[in-house]
This record gives C-alpha cells, structure tokens and sequence, in this order.
C-alpha cells in the first residue's frame, strides 16, 4: 500500500515511517523543509513538499495514495484554540479527498481527551462536551469518525499520555528539562494520578496494523496494560539526575510546571483491552519506569 504520512520526522511519525517500510508499504511523506527532504529521501521515500496548512498539498497527497497517516500537530501552545480549529479543517481537507473511496484514513488524538471521567476510559467512550481545549479536540475525533459515513475506512488512534523510547520529543523530555531547571523533580500533590504509556515502537506497530486491519468509525487505545502513577514518573527522573523529589501544590504546580502543569494533575486510567483483541496488538516494549533510566539519560 502506499501510505501518504504527515509529521514523519516528528516523535511518532519517525518510528511509523521505519515500520510501515518494514511492513512492505510505501510511503509519501510531507516535508516542510530541506532538511527533512533530504534526511526522507535517505530513508528511500517519496516526498511531498508542503505544510500542514497548505491543503490543497494535503488532499494532493491523499488523491496520489492508497491511505493517510495524519500524525501531525501543529503544536502553537501559545493559542492552543487557533491550532486545533486549524485541525479540524485539515481533517476535513482529507474527508474531502478521499470521500466514496473506501481508503484507510488514520486521525491521531491522545487519551488525555478521556481523563478525569470518574472511571477506567475505553474505546467506546467519546470525548465529553464541555467548554475545554479538550473537548474542542475532541470535535475534531468526532469529525474524522464520521468520515466512515462519506465512505472513508476512518479510523482514530489515541495514543498514550506518554508515549516513551529513544527519539521522545513529548512529555518525558519535557519533565526532565524542568527538573534539571528547578533542581528538584516534582509531582503534583499526592502524586497518585495515572497516566498511561506506551512505546514508541509499540505504538508504531499500531499504527500499521489499524492501516492494514483498522475497522471505519473505530476508535483504538494505544496503551500498555500497565498505569503509572505521576510520583513514580518523578521519583524515576529524580534517580537519574541525582536531585531531591518533591510535591507542589495545585497553586505551586503552574510555576513550576508550565504548560505541563495541567496534563501532571489529570488522572487518565485507559485500557486498550479491545484494540488488543481485535487488532492482536500486544505491548512488548520496555515499561516506562525501565525506559526512563535507559534512554533519556
């Protein structure tokens, strides 16, 4: 199959690409730049010039192949709101694009859209409506499932909280440059909130077979079996930087944390029970715990 990729040099479009050519598949990558050209076409893709704004590229792309992988985010923190009405256009640019053909199209959201629901998220459960950031990504989920009904094979991975291994450029990272900043690691006040993890590379098997197997109108979960509490991430990247760990406060966690202040307080307990049965995708992957001492250091 040949599979149009988006964001195919960033933190989880680098391992799908490798494992989509693994998997006999051919791939046409958007790249914005020279750089990310060059560094493609040593891969031995094809490559598509153009951003995740310019559209009529998108649908280009989409038109000249079997499926899409949309794995890019424009991640403008600063107005959040602006980048994900952005998105909710791109997907409908794809829609589009692939209406009546019955091509596979794979929208990416995380399983922080289903935190704080009072209960263990699975994939029959949408995103509440409520007046959040959250909620307005989740619209954008809602879209891209109802592409099933223009005759698109749309599918939608949520991936975890975490998403760990070499070539991290998310939340991991991201905790540890505050830690090495403040010169403590912290967790937000008993530190017993749950995120779920997963491996890149397990992640990136996912994303191969929902192409391949995926149902239309599907949601999947990818996430390892095993929830890690936000303490246990601390005291693990305290070990590593030999540095003390520490509880903030909910007043204390915006100045300390930033932007990481808020996905730190939610509690997304998510099980991926279904998209492991019906997909046979298992997590074999190191744990996030281990992962943390072998990579990031």
């Amino acid at each position: 199959m040949r599979v149009f990729l988006t964001g195919s040099t960033g933190s989880i479009g680098s391992a799908v690409l490798p494992e989509l050519l693994a998997g006999g598949h051919q791939v046409l990558a958007l790249a914005r730049s020279d750089a990310a050209e060059e560094k493609l076409r040593s891969l031995g893709v094809d490559v598509l010039r153009g951003s995740i704004e310019d559209l009529e590229t998108l649908k280009r792309g989409a038109r000249e192949s079997d499926g899409v992988i949309h794995c890019a985010f424009s991640h403008d923190f600063s107005d959040l709101a602006a980048s994900l009405e952005k998105e909710r256009v791109i997907v409908e640019a794809f829609g589009a694009a692939l209406e009546g053909t019955s091509r596979p199209f794979i929208f990416t959201t995380g399983t922080l859209l289903v935190s704080n629901i009072g209960k263990v998220a699975t994939e029959e459960d949408l995103v509440p409506e409520t007046d959040s950031l959250l909620s307005m990504r989740g619209t954008n989920e809602k879209v891209a499932i109802a592409l099933a009904l223009r005759g698109v094979r749309s599918s939608v991975i949520r991936i975890a909280t975490t998403v760990h291994g070499k070539g991290d450029q998310a939340f991991i990272p991201m905790l540890i440059d505050v830690a090495r900043k403040k010169g403590v690691s912290a967790y937000i006040g008993d530190g017993t909130n749950r995120w779920p993890s997963a491996h890149r590379l397990d992640i990136a098997r996912l994303y191969r077979l929902v192409l391949e197997k995926g149902r239309a109108g599907a949601i999947y979960h990818g996430v390892c079996d095993n929830l890690t509490q936000t303490r246990e991430i601390a005291e693990a990247i305290g070990k590593q930087l030999n540095i003390p760990v520490v509880s903030k406060s909910q007043a204390e966690a915006a100045e300390h944390f930033g932007f990481m202040a808020m996905p730190m307080g939610l509690d997304n307990p998510v099980s991926s029970k279904k998209t492991q049965e019906e997909l046979g995708w298992y997590p074999a992957q190191p744990h996030l715990l281990v992962d943390i001492a072998n990579s990031y250091f």
